[in-house]
């Protein structure tokens, strides 16, 4: 099954001392593959596209997904956003946004799995406060399509 992810709204594109800090300490989010966070863009890109391919299969009249993007349980399975500032060393992570294949409607995520479609998210990476989005993202803050 191919997933896209679209983040919008990054939060280095505002103004204001937490925008400045996030694009002065090099912060870049990206994907998390296993433990390796890839696919790194600046806090304060206009936009970012992550594309990848994962298993889907039926367990007991359930949908499973896993894979290398995939971390988790069967049942409570997420992908990873992962914010880290990059410096020689390489990229320090500070924080995580997760991204829950339950909140993905039943529907979408079926059409996704049996035919040759993608599975799409839509989702602004800035939180409330203007620091970047963490923990979980909630359903109304990540938009589910199949295209």
């Amino acid at each position: 099954m191919r997933i896209r992810i679209d983040g919008t709204d990054f939060p280095g594109q505002r103004s204001g001392a937490e925008a400045d800090a996030l694009r002065r300490g090099n912060v870049h989010v990206g994907v998390q593959r296993k433990a390796e966070v890839v696919d790194q863009v600046p806090a304060d890109a206009v936009g970012a596209t992550w594309s990848f391919e994962v298993s889907s299969r039926e367990i007991d009249g359930a949908l499973d997904v896993c894979g290398p993007w995939v971390h988790g349980r069967p049942g409570a399975r997420f992908l990873y956003l992962s914010w880290g500032a990059v410096t020689q060393d390489g990229f320090a992570m500070f924080r995580r946004a997760k991204l829950m294949f339950t909140d993905v409607p039943t529907e979408l995520l079926r059409a996704a799995h049996e035919g040759n479609a993608t599975l799409v998210g839509r989702v602004g990476l800035t939180d409330a406060a203007g620091a970047p989005i963490c923990a979980r993202v909630q359903p109304s803050a990540i938009d589910w399509t199949v295209e």
